[in-house]
């Protein structure tokens, strides 16, 4: 099969169009052909050499988690998929190796969600991950009917969704961070914009009055947005950070580590077959093109997601 990998830790340009073997089926795995495979920021982490104290990472790596396909064949311990089905999955397994940057990968089925026939490729491939971070996170600090919420990064792959799913657990208001050029778009998906920068403690009391903080904080950023968090929220347990876990135990905040989840995966697609949800995907790149994919994901500003077509 062709994939992208990398046989050395490094910049963007380690990455290249490779032949490599066909990945191997086990029992209770199910092999998709991939039509589109998600980028995250965690992938040029991985591809950066980042998480190698974290998990075990094996070369030539092949990056990559968010996929959406159709299956090809399934392990003889499958009984709930079968060849020509449209399926997605977050594909994060315990050993970093063979990703979802191929045309075919193989997946643990406690993974696998089903495509609904009236959700694209594209946009399947782009919720898995992004999604299940946005709603585990929300649901760690009890996002409920009611909050009050600030979403860090609004108009981010994560938080453009947490703004949106936030709204669907029954938050009264969400407040999210975002560039003005952003704004707009944040308003869009039904959350109140407010601007980063020195100014945000004020222009986030002054918005929701009272006391001047919020229920729910959701930090994406890190650095000064978490400061300011801490001064904003009524109560740290109800604040969580994907971004910077030791600061978060220092702090009595959550930290928020997505996990594969096939009942939330499914919970979400099927949001957005029934137009509740809404993936923006920003760009989308052929597979043979993942390094300018990372290039424009690592420069920042992406709202939304990135793509690989396969």
């Amino acid at each position: 099969m062709k994939a992208i990998a990398f046989t050395e830790f490094g910049d963007a340009d380690v990455m290249s169009l490779q032949e490599l073997p066909d990945p191997l089926l086990g029992p209770d795995q199910v092999l998709v052909e991939v039509r589109a495979a998600g980028v995250n920021p965690v992938d040029f982490k991985i591809r950066a050499g980042y998480l190698q104290g974290l998990m075990p990472h094996h070369l030539p790596l092949i990056p990559g988690w968010d996929v959406a396909g159709v299956v090809r064949a399934v392990g003889i311990g499958v009984t709930d998929w079968k060849p020509g089905d449209e399926v997605l999955a977050y594909a994060r397994k315990d050993h970093v190796q063979f990703g979802a940057y191929a045309e075919l990968i193989s997946v643990p089925d406690r993974m696998i969600a089903r495509k609904p026939s009236t959700v694209d490729f594209v946009t399947a491939a782009a919720l898995p991950l992004a999604g299940l971070t946005a709603l585990q996170s929300l649901k760690a600090v009890g996002t409920g009917p009611g909050d009050v919420v600030l979403v860090h990064a609004a108009a981010g792959g994560v938080g453009h969704l947490q703004v949106q799913i936030a709204r669907e657990l029954g938050a009264a208001r969400v407040l999210g961070t975002a560039s003005p050029r952003n704004h707009d778009f944040v308003r869009s998906l039904g959350a109140e914009p407010v601007a980063y920068g020195d100014a945000l403690v004020d222009a986030v009391s002054e918005l929701v009055g009272g006391d001047g903080e919020v229920d729910v904080v959701i930090d994406n950023v890190g650095g000064v947005a978490f400061d300011q968090s801490l001064r904003l929220v009524r109560d740290r347990a109800r604040m969580t950070s994907i971004v910077d876990g030791p600061r978060a135990l220092e702090n009595g905040v959550i930290n928020t580590w997505a996990r594969p989840n096939a009942e939330q995966t499914q919970w979400l697609v099927d949001l957005v077959a029934a137009g509740k949800l809404r993936v923006e995907v920003q760009q989308t790149f052929p597979l043979a093109e993942a390094v300018r994919a990372h290039k424009l994901l690592e420069g920042g500003h992406v709202r939304g997601k990135v793509v690989l077509t396969v």
